[in-house]
């Protein structure tokens, strides 16, 4: 990771993790200036320390713990395959949810067993175990459409899609972090291999941003212009009547002093220049 910062061109690299790390970049110390936005993955307590300081700093999304999705038919997909994948993310925390959704009974009933299975020999099972049991889900739908319909609703940070008609579920979901497509594809390979970024939102966040990418350390800015005095004086009338009707008379008054001078329009102070009769101003 520091290698690919410095051949990307940053100015300054820190070696440094947890809150501490997050305080100094953010409010700054005797050494380290303070930055403008924090950005990059965490534990819940870099979590919490970023929402602290979400306003002073800008962040790139508030993440919550783990989750993970599996959508699958029994066309790709067997119940070992799905019961792996959801509890290798399962060891993330007590709280990792880990939903599967399927239009199989059998393959969710094998599912169950297979994760009975495969919890007793884990090494980590005293964590997966807890996240199963208290988020684990499995969800049976009679048709695709009903299950896009459960996994939009659900939003999941990872969604790996097992079926017969992956790239439909590409083509059709909308709420999700990052989608994992085909059997030979899971999320452990994305978080160490594969290269995609992986600040990914949470708690159905997912319904309305996606995950860290360059357009977050981009702004837009806006400007007005108006150049010619007939433009001044026709937008000023407009913006003057809706100011007044808003009780925002010092408001109007930047649009009747425009109407004034670039109009010709003598238009006493505190009225609203688009509820009178305009009326030339004497030379």
């Amino acid at each position: 990771v520091i290698a690919a910062m410095h051949l990307g061109g940053a100015h300054e690299i820190y070696v440094m993790g947890g809150i501490q790390a997050i305080g100094a970049v953010a409010i700054g110390t005797e050494t380290i200036d303070p930055v403008h936005m924090l950005v990059g993955p965490g534990n819940a307590f870099v979590a919490e320390a970023k929402r602290q300081l979400f306003g002073r700093v800008g962040i790139d999304l508030f993440a919550g713990p783990t989750e993970t999705m599996v959508i699958a038919d029994e066309t790709t997909a067997d119940a070992e395959l799905c019961a792996t994948d959801l509890l290798g993310q399962a060891e993330h925390g007590y709280n990792s949810p880990c939903v599967l959704v399927t239009n199989s009974h059998k393959l969710a009933e094998d599912t169950l067993s297979e994760i009975d299975r495969i919890l007793g020999i884990l090494p980590t099972a005293g964590t997966a175990k807890v996240s199963w049991e208290e988020y684990g889900e499995i969800i049976v739908c009679d048709t695709y459409d009903e299950m896009l319909k459960v996994a939009d609703d659900i939003a999941s940070e990872h969604v790996q899609v097992m079926t017969d008609r992956d790239d439909w579920f590409l083509e059709n979901m909308t709420c999700y972090g990052a989608l994992f497509l085909g059997p030979r594809t899971n999320v452990a390979n994305g978080d160490k291999v594969i290269g995609t970024n992986h600040t990914l939102p949470t708690k159905k966040a997912g319904r309305y941003t996606g995950g860290l990418w360059v357009g977050k350390f981009m702004k837009t800015h806006s400007y007005q212009k108006v150049v010619t005095d007939e433009a001044a004086a026709m937008i000023g009338e407009y913006g003057s009547r809706l100011c007044m009707l808003e009780g925002f008379v010092g408001h109007a008054e930047q649009c009747n002093i425009r109407v004034r001078r670039y109009g010709g329009v003598n238009v006493p102070y505190g009225e609203g220049a688009g509820y009178r009769e305009t009326a030339e101003v004497p030379t």
